[in-house]
């Protein structure tokens, strides 16, 4: 039996990258997935084809009604919620030294989908995902918001207030078990151009190498079916911290 059979999950920005490859797991063990973005609508669609039991759900999640209509479609959809993983997000990439380039737009926007769109989205799924006996949320956030480093100021200002919010939420909603994934660099679509860092991670991290979304994928899995685990921010960067 898949480990994770009869069970639902929403996976948030998975028409592509760490999403697409979070939801690919987690419907290889079993569980029903709904697949969601803010615009990649043929993308997102084509993962769910892709999957043995799986819908598509446009939603941008830093639109609080948009993140009540994901969690209402997929418990009419599927009867339940077991699993929500947090993973949409946005950047801007701008030198941290270029303090006059971060705009209050550009602050606020990513601000929106890093932290308050997971604050909207696990606050309506969590009385969906006390009714099962194994719920839990994984939110992807970042080495950026543990160490300072990463794309821009403001997204690294995000992904670590984002793990603030994993402990604070772990804290008073169980038995739910709510933790956070931190990637280093990954290969994905939005990094693809991104030649030097890559570079240099596999030059320095132990590992030799960047993160696949697979890899990201598994570390979520991990934490999914890590029964006694909560507010634990498990970093995954190939030991590049060892020696950066």
């Amino acid at each position: 039996m898949p480990t994770l059979a009869g069970q639902v999950a929403i996976v948030t920005g998975s028409s592509s990258g760490i999403g697409a490859a979070t939801a690919t797991r987690l419907a290889a063990e079993g569980a029903a997935v709904v697949v969601n973005s803010s615009s990649s609508v043929e993308a997102g669609e084509r993962v769910a084809a892709s999957l043995p039991n799986a819908v598509y759900v446009q939603a941008s999640v830093a639109d609080e009604v948009a993140c009540r209509r994901l969690v209402a479609s997929t418990i009419e959809r599927f009867g339940r919620l077991d699993i929500l993983v947090n993973n949409a997000g946005t950047t801007t990439v701008i030198a941290h030294a270029d303090l006059d380039a971060v705009t209050d737009e550009i602050f606020h926007r990513i601000l929106d989908t890093n932290l308050l769109g997971t604050w909207y989205l696990t606050r309506a799924a969590l009385p969906h995902l006390k009714q099962s006996s194994a719920g839990v949320v994984v939110n992807v956030t970042s080495m950026a918001g543990l160490r300072p480093t990463g794309s821009s100021i403001p997204y690294a200002v995000s992904k670590a207030a984002l793990n603030h919010l994993t402990r604070l939420l772990a804290k008073v909603s169980g038995p739910v078990r709510i933790n956070a994934v931190a990637p280093g660099l990954v290969r994905t679509p939005w990094t693809s151009d991104w030649g030097p860092f890559h570079t240099a991670v596999a030059e320095e991290a132990p590992l030799a190498r960047s993160a696949t979304a697979e890899d990201i994928a598994d570390a979520i899995y991990g934490v999914i079916i890590s029964r006694y685990m909560t507010g634990e921010i498990v970093l995954v960067d190939g030991g590049l911290s060892l020696v950066r």
